[in-house]
């Protein structure tokens, strides 16, 4: 039996056909619009001349026909603007051609402005061109689907019918154009490093691994951006920062995609002091940029980046929150045996680092809704950082939270070359026994050996944030093609 889809399509060629039989190329090679709908609107607005001429291109999104006189809503970019076709103003010809226009063809029109007794702005339309036919319908109920997994699969489609995930992505865009602004008033640098790297570095993640044919030799999408910036660092480039895709083959969630956009940003001659100062101005500033204001809604509590972050502890926040106070238990099997007496299933292998992590994650967390900064993580936790001033048992290293997930994590670096390469043969052992391990990261080491200056370091998750202002509770929401499982034939 046909599908109704597949009787509109096949209606949909016939018309195409009509068309081509009339002459007219459905699919011309150009339309010079001489105005974005908005553009146009505006100098309606402005002028107050019902003589205004202009010619808009866009797709047809309603159609209404009442004999000799026809209406179109067409939207570009930017808007939506309604058409009005007079079978005596346009000709018989081109008024037959609305009988094969569909909703959903795109089409460029040419007129003049004029307000409706409805106080619509409207283009009385002189001549129409089809520009594109559509051979598929749009969806009629887009906005009530109840599987978004089918929005996020047919991307296109949801622009097209979503006004709201429109925003989301012009939210983005402002987002980045705002973070770029403001480094760059600060004097940093903007560069771009490898993602193919031959060993991954930077983070404790698993990366994904792919195979370089010319050179014989596995490479590895990159997890992190530091290592490559503090080579800069060390190379002379006081500040620079990048914004790019990072890798990491983990799972998925509302906040995890496996590919991500990443800030990192470092600058010399600073510590982690510094960069709690740089994420306080960096969100203001950019929430100023897009919204308008410091100040946003994000599950139900009003978020205002205009005022100072709270600074609490990791210690402090932990044992306020579950009881324990991690510095009672200086290894990992007796801090396992006090979460598991709360409950919590601890894998066997986890490192103490890990389980303090775990323990933030359950307890802390979820309560961190207003801008915060978490302070000095354990040692086992923060390879990369320097120790804290008069407590070698912690490091210089803050997370930033808001909503309830965390945004920022930052450093004071770690430039002494002796002691970072112990600490990375110490994390390796961790994780592979206790036979001597081969340090992955010796191009990084070697360069820490020339000499880098003290240095503050900042990592920030973009999508993570164009949540919080978007107002967006699932980071697929903010990306525009998230990972997917691949769909079986017979789904």
């Amino acid at each position: 039996m046909t599908s109704r889809l597949e009787r509109i399509t096949e209606q949909r060629l016939e018309s195409l056909s009509r068309i081509r039989a009339r002459g007219i190329d459905p699919y011309p090679h150009a339309f010079r619009a001489s105005h974005t709908i908005r553009q146009a609107i505006a100098l309606f607005e402005r002028e107050k001349d019902d003589d205004q001429s202009v010619s808009l291109g866009g797709r047809i999104t309603a159609k209404r026909s009442m004999g000799k006189m026809s209406f179109l809503d067409i939207r570009d970019g930017t808007g939506k603007m309604q058409l009005s076709l007079r079978y005596d103003r346009l000709g018989g010809e081109k008024y037959e051609l609305l009988h094969d226009i569909d909703i959903g063809d795109i089409v460029g029109a040419e007129g003049q402005l004029f307000l409706t007794r409805a106080g619509e702005i409207t283009l009385e339309v002189a001549d129409l061109t089809m520009l594109c036919k559509a051979l598929h319908p749009l969806p009629e109920k887009w906005h009530g689907l109840a599987d978004v997994e089918k929005r996020y699969r047919h991307r296109h489609l949801d622009l097209i019918s979503n006004e709201d995930t429109r925003r989301i992505f012009a939210v983005r865009s402002r987002a980045i154009t705002a973070i770029r602004s403001f480094l760059d008033g600060w004097g940093f640098l903007e560069v771009e490093t490898p993602m193919l790297q031959p060993h991954a570095g930077g983070a404790a993640a698993r990366p994904f691994v792919t195979h370089h044919h010319a050179l014989d030799q596995e490479l590895y999408l990159r997890i992190a951006l530091e290592l490559h910036l503090k080579r800069l660092v060390i190379g002379g480039f006081d500040r620079v920062y990048e914004i790019g895709r990072t890798f990491r083959n983990e799972g998925l969630s509302v906040r995890h995609n496996p590919e991500f956009t990443l800030l990192e940003c470092y600058q010399a001659y600073s510590d982690y002091n510094d960069m709690m100062k740089m994420v306080e101005d960096l969100f203001a500033h950019t929430a100023q940029e897009v919204l308008g204001t410091t100040k946003l809604s994000y599950r139900d509590t009003t978020i205002d980046f205009n005022l100072p972050w709270q600074r609490i502890c990791l210690r402090e926040a932990i044992e306020e929150h579950c009881g324990i106070d991690f510095e009672d238990y200086p290894d990992a099997m007796s801090l396992k045996s006090r979460m598991e007496e709360l409950g919590m299933q601890v894998e066997l292998d986890k490192g103490r680092g890990k389980l303090i992590d775990e323990l933030l994650s359950a307890y802390v967390e979820p309560r961190l809704m207003q801008p915060t900064f978490l302070l000095d993580y354990p040692v086992e936790m923060s390879p990369l950082a320097k120790t804290r001033r008069g407590n070698d048992r912690l490091t210089e290293r803050f997370e930033g939270f808001v909503g309830g997930m965390e945004v920022a994590n930052a450093f004071t670096e770690l430039n002494d070359p002796l002691e970072q390469r112990e600490r990375f043969r110490q994390q390796l052992r961790e994780q592979m026994g206790d036979n001597e391990p081969e340090i992955a990261d010796e191009d990084f080491l070697q360069a820490l050996e020339y000499g880098m200056p003290p240095t503050g370091g900042l990592g920030m998750g973009i999508d993570r944030l164009v949540m919080l202002l978007a107002g967006q509770q699932s980071i697929r929401e903010v990306i525009l093609f998230p990972q997917l499982r691949i769909k079986s034939e017979t789904e």
